[in-house]
């Protein structure tokens, strides 16, 4: 068989699953990365997001401390669950100090998790020191913890991994609606009687449950990044607290199934650093491509706005420059916005296009019916929001035709309607700098 034709049969036993190990692996990350993006999620709208980067370093001093116990207590200090309850504790203790120490000390969340977070990791550095070089301790093994042996995960592993992820998701469903009172209006929840301290409680439940099943996958360090990074990419997707969690859960699966199946396909790449990885291409293309909020987007809604203001600038311009003569040269179009000659002729060729404007057979230029109609609602919307900046804002008179220059090509229908009728309800209004000339 060629080497060709290997490889092609290893990339179709990796894709159906057919080796046990790959199987394994494969089905934990997968679950892992659903769980991490829902919990992430959850974080992320509660704007919790580096408290979870605490709880994970703060585990290593727990993970560490039961392996010590249990060695003293004469057994092999190497239980996995024995190791995980330490972790269990240790996160929750770290993520109890956060609020105890803010409330104590006065300082940011910021300042505080940064302390709680160097001080715990040093300690958990200190005390895998201690435990490494106590003779006879069986001590090999305890480093997967901080950089993860997902490519060595068995059967246990994956199960543990999976029950989590059910918890998880399970939990999440069943305070949804509490749990989106909480990220979105706190002092509401409050208010219909929601216990917040509790729920607040639920959430870093759901958190370190997730940071300890993924222990064993990606370790401490990586962890963070299948929280943060799903929950992160779904915000350039959707702004709903539904459709975040689905994105963001799809994320992390499919970065899981993604990352585990390309370092089964070469085994020198290590399988936690991979999916991270790919779960940073996820977010990568979601900041680009995303529905919501991504930059593709932007740049093009950035575009088309620039270039609705330009064609409003010059319907103005030439409404404004055309009172009693009708016709404009470009000379006269120049002189009203600064412009150069190249520029409204460019503009002059958008808009003729656009039936809004018509060239004359002597060279000259003038609007057409329905740029006549656009200029004039253009010029009516410029002069009321001067208006308004003078009468509401206290704004010179002076001052605010540069203003209106700025806001009028953002205003939305239903916001002018109002404006209008506030406007003309008001008979106390000053003068506009610039009167309406005739515009209707």
């Amino acid at each position: 068989m060629t080497n060709g034709a290997m490889g092609e049969r290893g990339l179709l036993d990796v894709l159906l699953l057919q080796d046990y190990n790959t199987t394994v692996v494969v089905l934990g990350t997968t679950a892992l990365g659903l769980a991490a993006g829902f919990a992430g999620t959850l974080l992320l709208l509660r704007k919790r997001a580096l408290l979870g980067d605490v709880v994970s370093h703060a585990m290593l001093p727990g993970v560490v401390a039961a392996f010590m116990v249990m060695r003293g207590l004469g057994g092999s200090g190497k239980n996995l669950f024995g190791l995980l309850i330490g972790a269990t504790i240790s996160g929750l203790i770290a993520a109890w100090l956060v609020p105890v120490l803010r409330r104590a000390s006065g300082l940011k969340d910021d300042a505080i998790m940064g302390i709680v977070l160097g001080g715990s990791f040093g300690l958990g550095i200190a005390l895998m020191g201690i435990a490494l070089n106590t003779p006879g301790g069986n001590q090999a093994g305890l480093e997967s913890f901080i950089f993860g042996k997902t490519a060595s995960m068995i059967r246990a592993d994956a199960l543990l991994i999976g029950w989590g992820a059910v918890v998880v998701l399970a939990a999440t469903l069943l305070l949804c609606k509490e749990f989106r009172l909480l990220c979105f209006d706190e002092q509401f929840a409050a208010s219909i009687g929601r216990r917040v301290d509790l729920l607040d409680g639920a959430l870093m439940l759901i958190a370190v449950a997730v940071i300890v099943i993924g222990l064993q996958a990606v370790g401490l360090i990586l962890v963070i990044a299948l929280l943060i990074i799903p929950a992160s990419a779904a915000r350039f997707w959707s702004d709903g607290f539904v459709p975040s969690l689905v994105v963001a859960g799809t994320v992390g699966a499919a970065s899981g199934w993604l990352g585990s199946t390309i370092s089964a396909l070469e085994a020198k790449l290590p399988a936690g650093a991979v999916i991270v990885l790919v779960t940073g291409g996820f977010f990568i293309v979601s900041m680009l491509a995303g529905t919501r909020r991504g930059l593709i987007l932007r740049w093009i809604q950035a575009a088309g706005l620039r270039r609705r203001v330009r064609r409003q600038h010059l319907l103005r311009a030439m409404l404004e420059a055309g009172e009693g003569v009708g016709s404009v040269t470009i000379d006269m179009v120049c002189g009203r916005r600064r412009w150069t000659a190249q520029h409204v002729r460019r503009q002059l060729r958008r808009a003729q296009s656009a039936g809004e404007v018509l060239r004359s057979s002597a060279g000259a230029w003038h609007l057409t019916p329905s740029g006549l109609t656009a200029a004039r609602r253009i010029v009516r919307n410029h002069r009321l929001w001067e208006l308004f900046l003078i009468h509401h804002a206290d704004i010179a008179p002076s001052h605010v035709d540069r203003d209106a220059d700025l806001v009028e090509h953002v205003l939305d229908a239903p916001l002018m309607a109002e404006l209008e009728a506030l406007l003309e309800a008001d008979t106390t209004l000053p003068s506009s700098p610039h009167p309406l000339g005739g515009v209707t």
